[in-house]
């Protein structure tokens, strides 16, 4: 689920898919929210290991859908779904788009790794058909201690000196859900649904949440470490998530995303 504001060797499938089943949950409930399209053409922007787009193939009945990634380690996984009309291929998922050419624009997961989303979503939006679909997930944790304890450790010595001037380790670029609907009516979409939603997950231990932003969030600092110091940096970040977590066993790992589809 990357595009290439990471590099795509941080990307591992398996370490991704530790948590499918969780990780799976936004994407079905923003399915729910997309319309079939008979015969139409769909976009699917950071399809990581494809098994997800292959859903989406099914349920909208497209006649062609297109998965695209940077990773190459995912888009090695997606190709083992392709066919009947559905095919991956490597991509920039911030301009891959062509104007006026999908039914459904579909992103689940990705989206907050590229900056300036009123931007992003112009461009997203200028790739649609007149009725088309816009349907995006985007995680909203930002304030949790899963996301805010790796941020604030980035900042600090040594770590700071490597993530100081990398604005892929230091963009926030998610709205709120508010700005979304607000963004959306003014690209001229006639109906839209925005939602806050948060996803329980129950995890064996506080120290697992670290397994779980192994595989997304810890990604944004990996390309920028030496080896050895990314280790070191997962290892205080793993001892200071279980210091403010407690040691709460099985722990409930609570995670906001904003689910937001739209129709032209």
């Amino acid at each position: 689920m990357s595009d290439d504001k990471t590099a795509p060797d941080s990307w591992n499938p398996d370490q991704y898919e530790k948590f499918a089943a969780e990780r799976s949950r936004p994407f079905f409930d923003l399915l729910a929210m997309v319309r079939p399209v008979a015969g139409g053409t769909v976009i699917d922007l950071g399809c990581g290991t494809g098994e997800l787009t292959a859903r989406l193939h099914t349920h909208t009945r497209a006649a062609s859908t297109v998965g695209v990634d940077s990773s190459e380690a995912m888009l090695a996984k997606a190709s083992s779904f392709a066919g009947d009309g559905l095919r991956f291929e490597a991509g920039d998922i911030s301009s891959c788009v062509a104007e006026s050419s999908s039914d459904v624009i579909f992103s689940n997961a990705a989206l907050h790794w590229v900056p300036d989303h009123p931007r992003l979503l112009r461009r997203i939006a200028a790739g649609l058909r007149p009725g088309g679909q816009l349907a995006v997930q985007v995680p909203a944790n930002y304030d949790h201690p899963s996301h805010a304890l790796a941020a604030e450790l980035a900042l600090e010595t040594p770590f700071v000196e490597y993530v100081r001037d990398s604005p892929e380790a230091n963009v926030q670029s998610v709205c709120a859900p508010e700005r979304y609907a607000e963004l959306l009516d003014g690209l001229g979409f006639s109906e839209q649904q925005v939602r806050l939603q948060v996803y329980g997950h129950h995890l064996a231990s506080p120290g697992e949440v670290a397994e779980w932003t192994k595989g997304t969030t810890l990604l944004r600092y990996k390309p920028l470490l030496p080896a050895e110091l990314y280790d070191s940096f997962v290892e205080q970040y793993r001892s200071r998530l279980v210091e403010a977590l407690g040691d709460e066993a099985p722990y409930f790992y609570t995670f906001k995303r904003i689910l937001f589809w739209a129709r032209l």
